[in-house]
């Protein structure tokens, strides 16, 4: 049967219809441990009960009202997320992409208000992902998302990842400012030391332009703290962040200082859907849970966990594994044999695993995952490594 979806994804054939806490079950009653957790989005588990009840609780009063009169809701998430970041305003989205458009037409807005409208170019960095809008395949700067679609917005210039010398050369007089994923995700998990990201704030500081980071995969609590950033110490001047935000709720925010936002003044930008009450009270059930008291320590042990043991893995499946890296429950398996064998490889052992580029596997498992959970997680992974290396050589 040829399915009457638009075919943009090579879909496993496997289909899920509940899940709990961090397994999702498929009709027949099948249990699978899901460690990529919707691509980071499933922050909390599935069906966590205090999200259940807050999502349940506001449906029974209203739904939409749009962002022309005032929610209650929306206001209190946002002072929340002011008061554990740098930001001092906060707009709501209902994707990633969507904050990230936010971002760039934020920094372009803010270097027009000052004076400097010939600034409009963001500096950005190959191998990285920031949607799937046109000008956010632009700035990602990958010729796979962008073939086809006709010509590359203008405004982005990619340097190689990690290339000091680069950055600094393509800094000019149109830059308004850096965009860059203190974790790379799509790009294959590679963080970006905190010492760099320090030196792109006193870059930015030197030459007049706005830093901006793209938390989308890597923020709300998954490697250890509320956002990757604070790991540096070196502050954004606008944020993107969404996925685990929502809990599985399709919810977004761009995050910026006061000063970064002068520019968008009423009528400037805006969203149909963002932040309406539906998603706010899920984004604030979801804070509830993760700025409890305790709960970023025991992500940062459970990561420190599951990389001890994907050491051991990788040290009894050298023909598989090549490397292990990451940060927090961000981790990544950069594979000897191709990512898609060993992602096969794990769903047949019922281990949910999500592809990446560099030939990577990553782990993104809910932040409310077990030690136990994490030992299960690599045995599934040790026993799809036996399956790969008992096969022939093609």
């Amino acid at each position: 049967m040829i399915s009457p979806v638009l075919p943009t994804y090579a879909r496993a054939k496997v289909a899920f219809e509940r899940g709990e806490g961090v397994r999702v079950f498929t009709p027949d009653g099948d249990s699978y441990l899901d460690f990529g957790a919707g691509v980071a989005v499933t922050s909390c588990g599935h069906s966590h009960p205090h999200l259940v009840q807050a999502l349940t609780e506001q449906a029974q009063k209203i739904w939409h009202t749009s962002n022309l009169y005032q929610m209650p809701g929306q206001e209190k998430l946002a002072q929340r997320l002011i008061e554990h970041s740098f930001a001092d305003t906060v707009f709501f989205t209902n994707s990633g992409a969507e904050a990230l458009e936010c971002s760039i037409k934020m920094a372009r807005k803010y270097q027009s208000a000052v004076g400097h409208p010939e600034k409009y170019r963001l500096v950005t960095f190959e191998g990285a992902f920031h949607g799937r809008t046109l000008a956010t395949i632009a700035a990602g700067g990958q010729a796979k998302y962008l073939e086809g679609f006709g010509p590359k917005v203008d405004g982005f210039d990619q340097v190689p990842f990690g290339d000091h010398e680069a950055l600094k050369a393509a800094i000019g007089p149109a830059t308004a400012g850096i965009l860059i994923e203190p974790v790379q995700g799509e790009g294959g998990i590679r963080p970006v030391p905190p010492q760099c990201l320090r030196g792109l704030r006193e870059l930015c500081d030197a030459n007049g332009l706005l830093l901006i980071y793209d938390e989308v995969q890597c923020g709300i609590g998954r490697t250890g703290k509320l956002f990757a950033y604070e790991w540096s110490g070196a502050a954004p001047d606008i944020m993107a962040v969404a996925k685990g935000i929502g809990g599985g709720f399709p919810m977004g925010a761009c995050l910026a200082t006061e000063k970064a936002a002068q520019g968008m003044t009423a009528g400037t930008h805006g969203s149909t859907f963002g932040g309406n009450p539906l998603a706010t009270a899920v984004g604030n059930a979801v804070l509830d849970v993760i700025l409890a008291p305790g709960f970023l320590e025991a992500v940062q042990q459970r990561a420190l966990t599951l990389k001890q043991k994907l050491a051991s893995l990788k040290d009894r499946h050298p023909a598989v594994i090549e490397e292990v890296r990451g940060q927090g429950l961000m981790v990544g398996i950069k594979c000897r044999l191709p990512n898609t064998a060993l992602q096969q490889a794990a769903l047949d052992q019922h281990l949910l695993v999500i592809g990446a580029g560099d030939n990577v596997v990553r782990l993104l498992p809910p932040l409310i995952v077990t030690d136990a959970d994490v030992a299960e997680a690599v045995d599934k992974l040790d026993r799809a490594c036996l399956v790969l290396e008992a096969k022939p050589a093609a």
